[in-house]
């Protein structure tokens, strides 16, 4: 038998998956169970398993009640399972325990995301970030496992043994690590600062989209920019941010940027270390919420994502940016459904909306005239009359502005009445000061 008939590729991990629940408030919905799921796959896992447990009474220790603990040991072992995925939190002492009682590898929801995310990182900034939340995990997760040590007291007359020497060393280590990628990513927030400079400058608006994860962000982000953004129906499929440039109808060149996508419960770990990407987002002209009107959970979903942004808001200190809804996967709804929710967009006010399907393309125009609406909110209307020799004043005003009418008059002239956004309006004077009013 010759190497090429033989598959060596590793065959993938095998994991077995509970979802813990203490009151009827949190129990897990049919959504939640598949985002767990596709949380499993996404980790490059085969499932063995996925149940949702009612805990009745915890258990400080392992978390988990006997009975559960007793039927998940059985259920591992079974499947000839690697991985137990609780998703939920788990104290350090609880994941320790468990993984001594269970005798495979355990984490919690914020370990599975932290793993994902390491799989998805493939810039270096990502991977920085990636690292970054993970040291800040661990950090949070130091306990004293170090206990066969402390025995061995010395006849220095010290309370604390070796064993919490140890644990100190581990934590200045990790502070140590933690410190350098700080700065690290501190280079990054300045790389990033002088870019959005240019792109200021340059005048052209910057539409940042944001959503829950799996809610077609990337998808739409491919069909506006003609991109080629990897784009899979599964959480967290793709994590570095990406800018593209795209054309509005009348306002012309403008930069679309495709941020990580939210999801329940997102590790706090995750919203510090990636601050230098989510800026990105918060300094952006417009925010557009995508939101997948197809889930049940939709409103749910569309709550988490407003809570990381309050965060944010918080957080950086910078306000949010004015902000529209993308109704998306409209081809996954019925006739009937579609009809209401495009009639309901019609009619939000305090949050511009429209119904699209990123997969089909179906209202990608209606929202492109949305978001320069949006743009130009606001926006300044002038006349001008322009001579032959303003040529390129005029092309000015068309690439970047709305122009209203245009005639020629009987002088040779040319009378233009245009909307501006009022930043564009100050670039306009700066570039062409003979054409401003006196």
């Amino acid at each position: 038998m010759t190497d090429k008939m033989i598959d060596r590729t590793p065959a993938p991990e095998v994991a077995g998956a509970i979802i813990p629940w203490f009151t009827p408030a949190n129990r897990p919905t049919e959504d939640r169970l598949e985002e767990t799921s596709g949380l499993v796959e996404a980790l490059g896992c085969d499932l063995a398993f996925l149940r949702a447990e009612h805990v009745r009474k915890v258990n400080s220790s392992v978390l988990l009640s006997g009975g559960i603990l007793e039927r998940l040991a059985d259920d591992l072992k079974q499947n000839d399972c690697t991985i137990a995925v609780i998703d939920g939190d788990l104290t350090p002492v609880q994941q320790r325990n468990l993984e001594r009682k269970l005798e495979v590898k355990v984490i919690d929801r914020t370990g599975l995301i932290l793993e994902i995310f390491g799989l998805r990182a493939r810039t270096k900034e990502g991977r920085l970030q990636v690292e970054l939340a993970r040291l800040l995990y661990e950090r949070s997760r130091l306990v004293r496992t170090w206990t066969h040590l402390e025995r061995q007291r010395g006849g220095g007359g010290f309370l604390s043994g070796p064993g919490e020497s140890q644990l100190e060393a581990d934590r200045r280590m990790l502070d140590d690590k933690i410190l350098r990628l700080r700065r690290d990513l501190d280079d990054v927030k300045r790389t990033r600062a002088v870019q959005r400079s240019g792109r200021k400058r340059s005048g052209k608006p910057v539409i940042a989209l944001v959503g829950y994860t799996n809610a077609g962000k990337s998808t739409l982000f491919n069909r506006i920019s003609g991109a080629n953004v990897f784009a899979r129906d599964m959480p967290f499929a793709t994590l570095d941010p990406t800018i593209r440039r795209f054309d509005l109808p009348t306002l012309g060149e403008a930069a679309l940027i495709d941020t990580v996508g939210f999801i329940t419960d997102l590790p706090t770990h995750l919203i510090d270390s990636f601050q230098a990407t989510l800026e990105e987002a918060m300094q952006a002209d417009l925010l557009v919420h995508v939101r997948d009107r197809s889930s049940p959970s939709d409103v749910d979903q569309a709550e988490d994502v407003m809570i990381v942004l309050d965060q944010l808001e918080k957080e950086t200190g910078l306000p949010l940016p004015p902000m529209i809804e993308v109704w998306n996967k409209a081809d996954l709804l019925t006739d009937d459904k579609a009809d209401a929710l495009s009639f309901a967009a019609r009619g939000t006010v305090e949050t511009p909306a429209v119904l699209v399907s990123a997969l089909t393309g179906r209202g990608v125009e209606e929202l492109l005239d949305l978001i320069e609406a949006v743009l130009l909110k606001g926006a300044s209307e002038i006349q001008l009359v322009l001579g032959a020799q303003d040529g390129r004043a005029r092309a000015w005003l068309h690439q970047n502005g709305e122009v209203i009418s245009e005639s020629a008059l009987e002088t040779g002239n040319v009378a233009m009445s245009v909307r501006l956004a009022n930043d564009r309006l100050g670039q306009f004077y700066a570039h062409f000061p003979g054409l401003k009013p006196d």
